[in-house]
């Protein structure tokens, strides 16, 4: 699948999985989902779900180091941001042939474009917050995500996945 291709899923994912709310219990279920669907497959990494302002599920799986923390931080950055997932963001930059710092003028310290943020869109309220992942690959960090907001709200991940990656 070609970065163009990958651009326009990622916004149709963006614009499908949407939650009906977020509160503590529903952070929770998808925290407890991503993380015993990485357990699962013997995965070592960060999961973080929040409201802007508030963690509200945090679990480090064997394996991970404070690194994943901090690119967690970075990445859910983007997502507050932008609006915008973190891979999605990073894959329009590399289009444009442009950084964050360059565009934006933000630091790598704090911002990372890269796969494994997304944003939690409450139907009827906006983007309130993110959900991120690290520890693969970026495109599987961002998938991991997809594919647990799919099994929450009860979507056909087939439907929305990104396609294969192009050489």
């Amino acid at each position: 699948m070609g970065l163009s291709e990958d651009i326009d899923r990622i916004a149709l994912q963006e614009r499908e999985l949407r939650l009906p709310r977020l509160d503590a219990r529903t952070a929770w279920e998808l925290g407890a989902l991503l993380k015993a669907m990485a357990e699962e497959r013997s995965l070592s990494l960060v999961a973080d779900v929040r409201r802007f302002g508030q963690p509200l599920f945090y679990a480090a799986l064997e394996g991970t180091t404070p690194d994943n923390a901090e690119w967690v931080r970075r990445k859910s950055n983007v997502v507050a941001r932008f609006h915008r997932s973190s891979y999605g963001f990073g894959l329009n930059l590399r289009m444009k042939n442009t950084t964050l710092l360059e565009r934006y003028g933000l630091p790598v310290a704090d911002y990372a474009a890269d796969g494994g943020a997304f944003p939690l869109h409450v139907a009827g309220a906006g983007i309130v917050g993110s959900v991120t992942v690290s520890g693969l690959p970026q495109r599987s960090d961002h998938e991991l995500v997809v594919e647990a907001l799919c099994t929450l709200l009860g979507r056909d991940y087939a439907d929305l996945k990104l396609g294969p990656e192009s050489a």
